[in-house]
C-alpha cells in the first residue's frame, strides 16, 4: 500500500482504506487510464516514425497467410537535389502501391505485403553509408538507390557485404557498376535501369557535334557525377573533332562563377558544358547571361529537369540537355504514370527518374517470382535472368548489370522540356 499512497498521493491513500477492494480497482483504472491511453498514443506515433524510417513497425497487421516485405529506398530528400530525390522515392511507392492493389504476389505459398523503408541521405557519400547500413539494419530485402553515383558506389560496399541488391534508378556513372562488390554468395549486387554516362555523354557529343559545334569549355562540380560525365563527355567531343578549350572545377555548392566564366568568356567558345545538377546549373546559365557570355550552355540529364527551368528563367531558354532514357511522353503507358503520380501526390510533378524508379522496384519483385523467396541472398541470385517489359520499356540486364539497351533522349529548354531526338 505504500507504493500505491506514493503515486496517487495522500488523500487517495486514505480512501483506499476506508473502500473495499472492488473500488479500489475501479479507482486506479480511472486515474491510469489517461497515462495508458497517452502511451498508447505515443507507441502509435512511433510505429508511424519508424514505418518512414526503420521500419520496425512498418508492416502493421498481417494476415495468416501473409508476410511482409521492406523494400528500402535512399534518396537525397533534403538539399539543392531533394526534388529529384523525392522523385525517385515517390516511384517506389507507386509501384509497392500497385503490386499491393493488385494483391496477387505470392511468394513461396505466402501472400507478400510490399512496404518501402524510404532514408534520406541527402546525396552525401558518408550519409549514403549510414542511410545504407540503417536499410541493412531494417532487414530490407533489397534496395532501389541512390540518385548521385558518388552515394550509390560507396553505398553498394555496404549493401554487397550484406547480400543485399541494390538497384539504381538514376546512377549513370560507368564505376557504379564496374567497380562493384559482388555478395558473399558471388552474386553481383549492384544494377542500373537508366544507361550509363558512357552512351549519354557521347550521344550528346554526337548532337552537339552534327549541329556544327567547334568548341567547347568543359566545367564539373567535382563530384563522382559530374567530373565523372564531364571525363566521358570531353573524350567524345575530341573524339568528333570538337576543340576543348578549357576544362575546369568548381564543387557542387559553389554559388559565385563569375571569375571563371570571366576566364572562359576570353576563349570564346560554341558551348559551356556543365557537369553537375540543376540548382547550380541555374546559377551559372544566369551568371552567363549577366556576362553577355554569347556561348551557349549544355549539360545531361542532371539538368535535364522542370526545377532546372523553373530555377533558371528566362537564362535558361535555349539550353541543351540528355536524359539517360526515354522521355515519359513517349512511353506507351507514361500519360497513365504521370496522372497516377500527380493524384497520389497532389502538388509534385514527375521530376525525371521516379518512371526508373517504378521499374527499379518491379525488378526486385520479378528477381522474387523467379527465384519464389524473399530473402536477399536469393534475390540476388536470380537478378541475371529479369527480363519484363517495364514502363520504361524492356528491363534486362547485362553481365556487369547495366541495363541492355538503354535510350538517350536529347532537350531543348525552352517553357518547358522540348524532345529533338532519341539515340538507341
Amino acid at each position: 500500500m505504500q507504493h500505491a499512497y506514493r503515486a496517487f498521493g495522500r488523500d487517495n491513500y486514505f480512501e483506499f482504506e476506508q473502500q473495499g477492494i472492488e473500488k479500489r480497482i475501479i479507482m486506479m483504472v480511472k486515474q491510469t487510464l489517461p497515462l495508458m491511453l497517452g502511451l498508447l498514443l505515443v507507441g502509435c506515433s512511433g510505429a508511424n516514425k519508424a514505418s518512414e524510417g526503420g521500419g520496425k513497425s512498418a508492416c502493421g497487421m498481417l494476415a495468416a497467410d501473409e508476410i511482409c516485405v521492406k523494400i528500402g529506398s535512399g534518396e537525397p530528400k533534403t538539399g539543392g537535389i531533394a526534388h529529384i530525390g523525392k522523385d525517385n522515392e515517390n516511384g517506389v511507392q507507386l509501384a509497392i502501391n500497385d503490386i499491393n492493389a493488385k494483391g496477387d504476389l505470392v511468394i513461396a505459398g505466402k501472400k507478400v505485403k510490399l512496404v518501402m523503408i524510404g532514408e534520406d541521405d541527402a546525396s552525401d557519400p558518408k550519409q549514403g553509408t549510414i542511410v545504407a547500413q540503417k536499410l541493412v539494419d531494417a532487414k530490407v530485402a533489397a534496395v532501389v538507390g541512390h540518385d548521385n553515383s558518388g552515394v550509390s558506389i560507396p553505398a553498394n560496399l555496404i549493401y554487397s557485404a550484406a547480400g543485399l541488391v541494390q538497384v539504381s534508378p538514376a546512377s549513370t556513372d560507368p564505376d557504379y557498376t564496374l567497380k562493384s562488390k559482388r555478395t558473399p554468395q558471388g552474386s553481383v549486387s549492384a544494377y542500373r535501369v537508366v544507361a550509363t554516362d558512357t552512351e549519354q555523354a557521347p550521344a550528346l557529343a554526337k548532337y552537339l557535334s552534327k549541329q556544327g559545334v567547334k568548341s567547347i569549355a568543359v566545367i564539373d562540380d567535382a563530384t563522382q557525377y559530374g567530373k565523372g560525365l564531364a571525363d566521358q563527355f570531353e573524350k567524345a567531343m575530341k573524339d568528333a573533332g570538337v576543340s576543348v578549350l578549357a576544362r575546369e572545377a568548381v564543387n557542387d555548392k559553389t554559388a559565385d562563377f563569375k571569375a571563371l566564366l570571366t576566364k572562359v568568356k576570353a576563349l570564346n567558345p560554341d558551348y559551356i558544358f556543365w557537369g553537375g545538377m540543376d540548382d547550380t546549373a541555374a546559377t551559372l546559365v544566369k551568371q552567363m547571361k549577366e556576362l553577355g557570355m554569347h556561348s551557349q550552355l549544355a549539360s545531361a540529364d542532371g539538368v535535364c529537369t522542370d526545377k532546372f527551368i523553373e530555377l533558371s528563367g528566362a537564362a535558361g531558354k535555349g539550353v541543351i540537355c540528355s536524359q539517360a532514357g526515354m522521355p515519359l511522353s513517349k512511353m506507351p503507358k507514361g500519360a497513365e504514370f504521370n496522372a497516377n503520380y500527380e493524384k497520389t501526390f497532389p502538388g509534385q510533378k514527375v521530376q525525371i527518374y521516379s518512371p526508373f524508379a517504378y521499374d527499379a522496384t518491379y525488378a526486385i519483385v520479378e528477381a522474387m517470382k523467379i527465384a519464389n523467396s524473399v530473402e536477399p541472398e536469393a534475390i540476388a541470385a536470380a537478378m541475371p535472368k529479369v527480363n519484363f517489359v517495364g514502363l520504361i520499356g524492356p528491363i534486362a540486364f547485362d553481365q556487369k548489370g547495366d541495363i541492355k539497351n538503354g535510350a538517350i533522349s536529347i532537350f531543348e529548354v525552352k517553357d518547358k522540356l522540348e524532345l529533338l531526338e532519341i539515340i538507341q
